[in-house]
């Protein structure tokens, strides 16, 4: 799929530089135009810095999924969360709008090589797979992923072992996939992707699935009393993995090590801390 797309916003890229050069388009527009369609991520001579980049444009395009707490809308019709506010914060250092535009996250990737965005800033997982094709930031949060299910099978469901032969959800692409590939019990159940974890919620409340393996932070904000999910729990003990979250840029985009040295400045001066106690959240050491 990813070489599909990559062909496809290779020929569109060609195409639109054609029609530039004969309306007498500038060179500014048809430099923009061949850095889009190149895909890769990798920065080149002829290419401008994504720092450089960004600054020009005069915002920073943020590429999330709904996550509570990271990026969300409240109650109130606020869209916020602690991502939300901690990109806010480095946009202001920066002297850049934030722009968050809504993805799919199972094709975060291709997004962010085709230019669609600038970074992924949503509670995304340092893995070694995405090291190989992103560039990730210094981990800021810690996490792990879950097993909830109806607090009425609390005595079903206790380990792996006994979801062996249920049926389980998780985000397509996510850490409580990778994690359910991972165990030898979890392996075993009868699988279903959905496309954002809020649905992997769903699924369990309308018992389409009999678990689903999320991300902790998410879940104890979602789930329990005096929430949508008042009827689902997080089962005690039952930790698949504890995990690190970064933000990813282009490879080999400069944008990496500025947003570094304003993530040390905002821990420095109580800014993340006060986020995280905000929102309940660990910090990464």
């Amino acid at each position: 799929m990813k070489l599909t797309r990559f062909a496809s916003l290779t020929l569109a890229g060609a195409l639109s530089l054609t029609m530039l050069v004969g309306c007498g388009g500038t060179e500014t527009k048809t430099q923009d135009t061949t850095n889009a369609a190149q895909g890769s991520g990798t920065q080149t001579a002829a290419a401008a810095s994504d720092l450089q980049y960004v600054m020009d444009k005069g915002k920073l395009t943020i590429g999330y999924t709904v996550y509570e707490p990271m990026n969300y809308t409240d109650k109130d019709g606020k869209f916020t969360g602690f991502d939300t506010e901690f990109a806010e914060a480095v946009c202001k250092k920066l002297g850049v709008t934030p722009d968050f535009q809504e993805i799919n996250w199972d094709t975060k990737v291709v997004e962010l090589d085709a230019k669609s965005i600038d970074c992924i800033w949503n509670g995304m997982t340092i893995t070694d797979e995405l090291k190989q094709n992103i560039a990730i930031s210094d981990p800021y949060v810690k996490n792990m992923q879950v097993v909830v299910i109806k607090s009425a099978n609390k005595d079903k469901f206790k380990d792996t072992a006994s979801l062996a032969a249920a049926n389980i959800t998780a985000e397509a692409g996510s850490a409580g996939e990778k994690a359910i590939a991972a165990d030898a019990n979890l392996s075993k159940a009868n699988y279903v992707s959905v496309t954002k974890q809020t649905d992997s919620l769903l699924e369990v409340q309308s018992g389409a699935s009999d678990a689903a393996i999320l991300d902790w932070t998410l879940a104890k904000h979602m789930i329990g009393e005096g929430t949508d999910f008042a009827d689902l729990m997080i089962v005690d003990g039952l930790e698949l993995s504890v995990e690190e979250y970064g933000i990813g840029f282009r490879k080999g985009s400069d944008l990496t090590a500025k947003v570094n040295e304003i993530k040390a400045e905002l821990v420095k001066d109580g800014t993340l801390p006060a986020l995280a106690e905000k929102y309940g959240l660990s910090l990464a050491e």
